[in-house]
């Protein structure tokens, strides 16, 4: 007969662990982890042996101390009598054990790696064409432990100069790459310290003036920063130098980078020369080191030189464009961001698709680039999310006003509140929804998926930082019913307006817009684990992104009646919606969505003896294992809650 039940069933219970010697007189001891323990295991063992003599200590304890050392005599006395009974197998026995000793530190250290790429695999996805490689691993595997500790506790004096090591490299379909993970350096995160006032200034100027020249001048200004911020991470991502020169050479960019900020505001006016030389003096430099670097290491010099000839060509038309009246100068520039942008992916696309073109031209050209160095997919990962964070960072500080009024809770306040409303639901969307059950990552996933992964990023982040600072104007702005500017200080009040620009609300509402569309097609290029029974499925919620995405970008064409508090509360409510929706549909079906607490049952449909059933309904355990071993057809589903 045939009949479904529920078998309960409970969580299996942890078992501790204890240690226990042997004195010299036999008698056994047992070490406790604590007085609680003790107590449990003296009651375990006055239970199976009551008759058993043994002591029982608790660990760290005086006699603890004791015993391991009456102990450690026994046994050394013991050792030294074998050395003088049996000389020749003794020596014999402490070379094997010494060879042993080699071999166990070899086999550590080949664990070690594996440890460490199990847990990228775990972080990233699984890639089967990644390999680990241990510099002079042989050498260490010949030394003694005493060598091996003096090692670790030997510290490393800082060199002016070192020469680069590449961290890892692709060659012949593998990627070869150090067992150990690349942390991101302090000098990085004092490179974001500046790019906060990038963002802010680029974000800032073009709020002040929402019109198409504008919008165009952000695009050109936020893009060349982007290229800036990407090339130095991407240096620090392919060698491995940590040195004094390094640094210099940080500084330097960091110099070029504060002359091209300087000049961000009027560049289209009166110093877009000045602007494109601090641009093009950091990426000469950068394609000095390429060829420097190109002599040092001759296994990736096919790459290297091909970067600097992508770093040349565009330079040719930035210096063109300096010369050239304001129509032509705009065509120069974008041809030459195209070329900065997505050159660098073909020629990677080139020699990853290689065997494609044989006979060609594509062929010749990538027989000098099949080694090239590989993106660090840990530091890329940790450096663009700090980059995002930077970004959110700028949001919430240009929600920011300062208040004269003595009750300050007012529409000005309300609009604020609704602005961090959507920068904490975004942030939310980005690192806990989006970044959570990760399979494989877009860069390991494929080549595609990383390219499209990388434009997608500045898109968003060009998006959202538009966006903010539009939404910085609405939060003073004095359009709606309670808003009274003279409860503004007088900065803040001179820059608040009594209506909103029309260009204004397409920047917000766009570019918020936008920004939600491209934070969709990032999660769309990673693949994320299944859950089963999911409420809403990954594609479906991805759709009701872009669904409101394309609402809120045309939301303009229909807010016309509606004033800043109103745009503010509508846009906020829809994002609210994309996240409740996310958040509600990545749970299964099978658990509690406001609690956890539910006991796991197993619901199963199989053939049954009656004897089963009613060892069920008197409350017995059944053997779910022993039923599906008898009913190969049954099926079940297991609800853990």
């Amino acid at each position: 007969m045939s009949e479904k039940i529920q078998v309960q069933s409970d969580p299996p219970h942890h078992t501790g662990r204890w240690r226990q010697f042997s004195r010299p007189d036999g008698r056994t001891v047992h070490v406790a982890a604590s007085p609680a323990v003790a107590e449990v295991l003296r009651r375990q063992l006055s239970q199976e042996s009551p008759n058993f003599e043994c002591d029982l200590i608790i660990h760290g304890s005086p006699e603890h101390l004791e015993v391991i050392r009456e102990i450690h005599a026994h046994n050394e006395e013991k050792r030294n009598a074998l050395r003088r009974t049996h000389t020749d197998a003794y020596a014999e026995f402490e070379k094997v054990h010494a060879e042993l000793d080699v071999l166990s530190a070899e086999l550590s250290a080949l664990t070690d790696k594996d440890i460490a790429l199990d847990a990228n695999f775990s972080r990233y996805g699984y890639s089967a064409h990644i390999r680990t490689r241990e510099v002079d691993s042989s050498a260490t595997s010949t030394r003694s432990q005493q060598d091996r500790e003096a090692e670790r506790l030997r510290g490393e004096s800082m060199k002016f100069w070192k020469k680069p090591v590449i961290r890892q490299y692709f060659h012949k379909g593998l990627i070869w790459r150090a067992s150990e993970t690349a942390e991101v350096a302090s000098f990085e995160l004092f490179v974001d310290l500046l790019y906060v006032g990038i963002i802010a200034i680029n974000g800032d100027r073009a709020a002040e003036d929402p019109t198409g020249t504008a919008l165009l001048q952000f695009c050109v200004t936020f893009i060349l920063s982007w290229k800036l911020w990407s090339e130095l991470t991407l240096i620090v991502s392919w060698f491995e130098t940590d040195d004094i020169f390094q640094r210099l050479c940080v500084l330097f960019f960091l110099v070029c980078l504060t002359g091209y900020t300087t000049n961000i505001t009027n560049a289209f006016d009166s110093t877009y020369t000045a602007m494109i030389a601090f641009y093009l003096s950091e990426r000469l430099f950068q394609a000095v080191y390429f060829l420097w670097t190109a002599r040092l290491l001759p296994v990736i010099r096919g790459m290297l030189i091909g970067s600097v000839i992508l770093i040349l060509i565009p330079s040719a038309l930035w210096i063109g464009s300096t010369r050239v009246g304001d129509s032509t100068r705009l065509v120069l520039i974008w041809l030459a961001i195209p070329i900065e942008l997505f050159c660098p992916g073909i020629m990677i696309a080139i020699v990853r698709t290689s065997e494609r073109w044989e006979g060609t031209i594509l062929a010749s050209i990538a027989k000098y680039l099949q080694f090239y160095p590989a993106l660090n997919i840990e530091h890329r990962t940790e450096r663009t999310n700090a980059f995002v964070t930077v970004v959110f960072g700028y949001s919430v500080v240009s929600l920011l006003y300062q208040n004269q009024a003595s009750y300050g809770i007012n529409v000005f306040f309300g609009k604020a509140i609704l602005g961090l409303i959507q920068v904490f639901t975004l942030n939310m969307i980005y690192f806990d929804i989006d970044s959570h059950n990760l399979f494989t990552h877009a860069i390991r996933r494929h080549y595609i998926a990383y390219m499209f992964w990388m434009w997608l990023h500045l898109l968003f982040i060009m998006s959202f930082v538009l966006a903010s600072g539009a939404l910085s104007k609405l939060v003073i702005a004095h359009d709606c019913a309670g808003s009274n500017p003279d409860t503004l200080t007088p900065t803040y009040a001179l820059k608040s307006e009594p209506d909103i620009a029309l260009g204004l609300r397409w920047f917000y509402c766009a570019g918020l817009g936008i920004a939600l569309a491209c934070m969709g097609g990032i999660s769309a290029s990673h693949e994320h684990k299944s859950i089963g029974s999911q409420r809403v499925l990954k594609r479906h919620r991805l759709a009701v992104r872009f669904a409101v995405a394309i609402i809120l970008v045309c939301l303009p064409l229909a807010s016309a009646g509606l004033d800043s508090l109103g745009l503010l509360a509508t846009t906020t409510g829809l994002i609210a919606f994309v996240l409740v929706v996310d958040l509600w549909g990545c749970t299964c079906e099978y658990e509690a969505f406001w609690c956890g607490d539910r006991k796991c049952r197993y619901s199963a449909e199989c053939m049954l003896k009656r004897r089963d059933i009613e060892a069920v309904r008197m409350g017995h355990v059944v053997d779910v294992e022993d039923l599906a071993r008898r009913d190969l057809g049954a099926r079940g589903v297991l609800d853990v809650n």
